[in-house]
């Protein structure tokens, strides 16, 4: 019994080092593949039954795993460069599901005319996701990894530089999603209109160059201020080929689940009688993070808490600071009236959400309680969109 555990012990090791592109997707490496059925489960509802609802919600369970796959491909990959690269491998493909959802929708706007009521549902889709997204890292996700980490530890710390950075930057995307309705608010008009058009791609333009600053900053001149407390010394566990397979292939299932759900989203809202508001800023970004989110809340559990800082506060400012104007920049492109005029509901959600996590992560500390508060906040705020018609 001695003598064969270190072997067990090593057998084990060699083959957790060598993992393969079918042992990847295999529920042994994390029971969330099993979801991965719901894949064969929205092709039957998509294209023999023609079911729209049972193809959308199919379809959104489906985002989760393979977006976990994703990630995991990306992680791989991201272990054989250097830290910068990997970092901004990881910044990019961290909101790959979201930036694909929203595409497909707003490809799905142009193909229906810029006039279309189809249109007009799908850009509000669009904005309500990325708001949903901003919200549900901020206040669900963070919530949940406080409250998660203080049951585990009495007293959590991270990194204060990077909150600084991050929430600075936040700050910012928000006073973006301010200033345009202020704008049409003051103007009005078919003037109002067009100069909220021109006023959303100027600052799209900004944001952009704002997020290339901040990965400088953030990669190259300032990265020892943001090194996290994650591993660092962790070696592959799969070849890079087989890596770059998996990113792929994970990526082509999530591009063709993501184009069924944009193409039932609207039949199937209309038969279970939930607003479009409600999917957009609640459902579609639970699903699709939710992966990203385990991981967040996991971590927290390990006293981990720069990683998982990094995690929430990090994927609230990549989709405010890069998926969201490279959206609204894509639309003008394709002539689709994207703008940061959203709504006094989710503007407003979005302003409080900032400023409710700048006022609870100050001072670099985290527990139970303020997590607790965090998801006191969500909670109200998923209720108003719940009622709102």
């Amino acid at each position: 019994m001695t003598m064969s555990e270190p072997a067990t012990a090593e057998a084990t090791g060699t083959q957790s080092r060598n993992l393969s592109i079918l042992g990847a997707f295999s529920p042994k490496k994390t029971k969330l593949n099993l979801l991965l059925l719901a894949v064969p489960i929205t092709w039957y509802y998509a294209y023999i039954s023609h079911d729209s609802t049972g193809a959308f919600f199919a379809s959104m369970v489906a985002i989760m795993p393979l977006a976990f796959l994703m990630g995991h491909a990306t992680e791989e990959i991201a272990l054989r460069t250097s830290e910068s690269i990997g970092g901004l491998l990881n910044a990019t493909f961290g909101n790959a599901a979201e930036l694909i959802i929203a595409t497909f929708a707003i490809w799905a706007a142009y193909k229906a005319g810029a006039d279309s009521e189809t249109a007009t549902v799908m850009v509000h889709i669009v904005q309500a996701s990325l708001i949903g997204s901003i919200l549900g890292n901020l206040l669900l996700v963070m919530g949940l990894a406080f409250v998660w980490g203080g049951i585990h530890h009495k007293v959590q710390t991270f990194n204060e530089t990077q909150f600084v950075a991050n929430s600075s930057l936040l700050l910012l995307a928000v006073i973006t999603l301010v200033v345009p309705t202020v704008y049409h608010l003051t103007v009005g008009g078919d003037e109002g209109t067009e100069g909220v058009a021109s006023l959303s791609r100027a600052a799209a333009v900004i944001l952009l160059g704002m997020y290339i600053l901040f990965l400088v900053f953030q990669l190259g001149t300032h990265s020892d201020l943001f090194a996290t407390d994650g591993s660092h010394d962790e070696e592959p566990k799969m070849t890079k080929r087989d890596s770059i397979i998996l990113l792929i292939v994970a990526t082509l299932f999530v591009s063709w689940m993501a184009e069924i759900l944009v193409h039932s989203l609207e039949e199937a809202a209309s038969e279970v009688g939930l607003s479009h508001l409600f999917i957009g800023v609640i459902l579609v970004p639970l699903f699709g993070n939710a992966a990203e989110h385990f991981t967040a809340v996991t971590v927290a559990g390990k006293n981990k808490m720069d990683l998982s800082f990094a995690i929430s506060i990090g994927s609230s400012t990549q989709i405010a600071v890069f998926v969201a104007p490279l959206m609204v920049v894509f639309a003008w492109m394709l002539g689709v009236g994207l703008t940061f005029e959203f709504g006094p509901l989710e503007t407003v959600a979005a302003f409080l959400a900032v400023l409710i996590v700048n006022a609870i992560a100050a001072d670099g500390k985290s527990n139970w309680l303020e997590g607790a508060m965090l998801l006191g906040a969500y909670a109200v705020l998923g209720m108003a969109f719940w009622f709102h018609p």
